[in-house]
């Protein structure tokens, strides 16, 4: 009878664990995974009645050998055995190429991990052209006022957005008393984030630090005046791009906020579309959604005041060729590239032993070679 009651007493602790704190949810789930979007409230973002939708080509044009490292695989397999769960190749508007595995399809919804961060750069952009954010010069204590107190009042937006604050925020997934897991998992980021303190100076150098973009998430919504970000991304995006499907974006609690730095939840199409505005400047069917000035600056390489050249205002720039990405843990990935007029989504399960960086930038590359010859 001693083992019952053990089991049973061990319940109770897990039960504890989970309901009352960051620790136990950490423990119980152990690291980020792909249908992290079950165990979180959140907030939809509702599609439009009339959906955009891309042209597919006919037959399929993929090739069908890739060569990584001197080795030829085959294109779909390896896809399959580096854990993929979708795969689209978008050129000149239509889908050359589009496979799903792992028991994926194309309404299979996949958390954007940290995708989300150049989602939310492109809002940041639509408040200013809106202005109700004025300026990325401006302190970000104009808008987050509870910070006034610490060293922040010489961090701007633009800090945030090339992560160059400074911030003190170790990006550590697999410490369950680290930064990265009390924002992931915890239920409050507001407290969480007005705690957080600097490493050094704002402006010296490039770091990748989560931190920044959950404070780029506080700015906006405070800028917002009540309407909520994933409100806001519904009015600015998810309606005007034709989504051909509701969204989601976790929050941290019930009616909380949103995990900014991470977790729009969403399918591989309607991540195509965001590549798409991007590709074209901002411009949507005629409309411009987002400044070209904007998209431009997000997306060149600019190493003045600490800035790396690979990274600009919350987008990755994987070559000096003019491309960009946006990237999330787990192998989630928005290419694009402009000289091709391709844009590539590869989202899955884990990373696989691939390096996608120089996948999607050969594959990129050799669309655009295809689209000439």
């Amino acid at each position: 009878m001693k083992f019952p009651c053990r089991s049973f007493l061990l319940i109770l602790f897990i039960s504890f664990l989970l309901s009352s704190c960051t620790l136990g949810r950490f423990v119980w789930y152990n690291f980020a995974d792909i249908d992290d979007y079950k165990i979180f409230p959140y907030r939809t973002i509702e599609k439009p009645e009339t959906p955009f939708e891309f042209s597919v080509a006919e037959p399929p044009k993929a090739p069908s050998i890739i060569t990584v490292h001197g080795k030829n695989y085959e294109f779909e397999k390896y896809l399959e055995d580096n854990k993929t769960v979708a795969f689209i190749i978008i050129r000149n508007d239509t889908i050359m190429y589009e496979n799903y595995w792992h028991h994926y399809d194309e309404a299979s919804v996949v958390p954007s991990f940290s995708m989300a961060k150049s989602v939310v750069s492109i809002l940041i952009g639509c408040a200013i052209d809106d202005g109700i954010i004025e300026s990325i010069d401006e302190p970000i204590t104009n808008y987050i006022p509870e910070m006034k107190s610490s060293d922040f009042e010489n961090v701007t937006i633009k800090h945030l957005l090339q992560m160059t604050s400074g911030l003190d925020f170790y990006e550590g997934y697999y410490n369950p008393f680290g930064k990265v897991a009390r924002f992931y998992y915890g239920q409050n980021l507001k407290k969480a984030s007005y705690k957080l303190k600097l490493d050094n100076a704002p402006g010296e150098k490039f770091q990748y630090r989560s931190g920044n973009s959950q404070l780029l998430g506080l700015v906006l919504e405070s800028a917002l005046k009540g309407k909520t970000i994933s409100d806001y991304l519904e009015e600015k995006l998810w309606l005007p791009l034709g989504m051909e499907y509701d969204a989601s974006w976790s929050l941290d609690q019930k009616d909380g906020v949103e995990k900014t730095f991470c977790c729009l939840n969403a399918r591989a199409r309607d991540f195509a579309k965001i590549g798409r505005l991007y590709l074209n400047k901002g411009n949507w069917n005629g409309k411009q959604i987002v400044s070209e000035k904007w998209v431009e600056n997000s997306t060149m390489v600019d190493t003045s005041d600490g800035s790396s050249k690979r990274y600009q205002y919350q987008w990755w720039l994987p070559s000096p060729d003019g491309d960009f990405m946006a990237q999330g843990i787990l192998g989630q990935y928005i290419y694009v590239n402009p000289k091709s007029n391709v844009v590539i989504v590869r989202l899955g399960k884990k990373d696989g032993k691939a390096n996608w960086w120089n996948i999607l930038t050969v594959l990129g590359e050799a669309y655009g070679k295809s689209e000439k010859s």
